[in-house]
């Protein structure tokens, strides 16, 4: 009877901690995240892990590609490409549980220009935004840079409520995020937060491959420009796909110390594949324990 007493104590408190437990859950706040890239596969290759996770988590991405990516290809072009660019993406968003826009503005073509800061703006404030991603304003390809500028240029603006009044203004300023690169001039990447992926890898590597256009065909962005591409219609998905995993495992290998001051030794020396972002100092400026509440951690 003693024991059976016990049994009932703890499946008790099981119980009751499940309850606390769920009832915190729903008090957490969803967080709505929108992510811009310059084409149809940037934010899906620079954020598609963190974003699996926080959809996973039951907050709300968004996915933009300021443009529809119909030059990015060495056989084919214009309308059919920018519709199956657009296809690609879709399915990335349906494998990542996430929603996702692409601008029908020419690939190459992309201005910092006025009509397009209030695009940006607009898209943010109807997102109502918490945190917003990007590219850095320095790259070698003009509509990365110029996507980082109107992320820049359309900062603070958000709360401006006589800005595309036609949009409800942010209540704060969101939290500004860039991707990580590898260029040096005028200033390197710093990793503000770096983020382990391992948990959804398998889901970003499906993205990967359903974009056929960038990482499979003979004619892809990737199968023309990348060195030593297998010729083989089998072989080269499979290299194209590595050399994105690839580069996931250097950004883990390249900030470990910082995962590992983030989320201790015992996960941070773990990690095979990450994504990292540095803060922008144009929005919010978040405490690095807010950070760590906003990031999903790395499992």
């Amino acid at each position: 009877m003693k024991r059976l007493y016990l049994v009932l104590l703890v499946s008790l408190g099981t119980l009751a901690s499940q309850i606390v437990g769920d009832a915190l859950q729903a008090q957490a706040p969803v967080l709505r995240i929108i992510a811009f890239g310059a084409h149809p596969d940037d934010a899906e290759q620079k954020v598609g892990g963190v974003a699996a996770q926080w959809a996973a988590q039951g907050h709300k991405v968004k996915f933009v590609s300021m443009t529809n990516g119909d030059v990015g290809h060495f056989e084919m072009a214009g309308g059919p490409l920018a519709r199956r660019r657009k296809a690609e993406v879709e399915e990335c968003a349906r494998i990542f549980g996430i929603e996702t826009e692409v601008l029908d503005i020419h690939d190459g073509e992309l201005m910092p220009s006025l009509e397009n800061r209030r695009t940006v703006a607009r898209l943010i404030r109807e997102w109502q935004a918490d945190i917003v991603l990007g590219h850095r304003p320095y790259d070698y390809h003009a509509d990365h840079r110029y996507t980082g500028v109107l992320l820049d240029d359309a900062a603070v603006l958000v709360v401006a409520p006589f800005f595309v009044p036609d949009t409800p203004p942010r209540p704060v300023n969101p939290v500004f995020l860039y991707y990580s690169d590898a260029f040096q001039d005028p200033k390197p990447f710093t990793p503000t937060f770096v983020a382990g992926i391992d948990n959804v890898a398998d889901k970003k590597w499906r993205c990967i491959s359903a974009m056929p256009s960038q990482f499979a065909d003979k004619d892809s962005w990737q199968g023309r420009t990348r060195p030593d591409v297998p010729a083989g219609d089998r072989e080269r998905p499979a290299y194209l796909l590595d050399l994105v995993k690839k580069r996931n495992i250097d950004v883990a290998d390249q900030y470990r110390d910082r995962l590992i001051a983030l989320h201790g030794a015992a996960l941070g020396k773990t990690v095979k594949y990450a994504e990292a972002f540095q803060l922008s100092q144009y929005g919010r400026q978040p405490s690095l324990e807010e950070l760590k509440r906003l990031f999903p951690a790395p499992q």
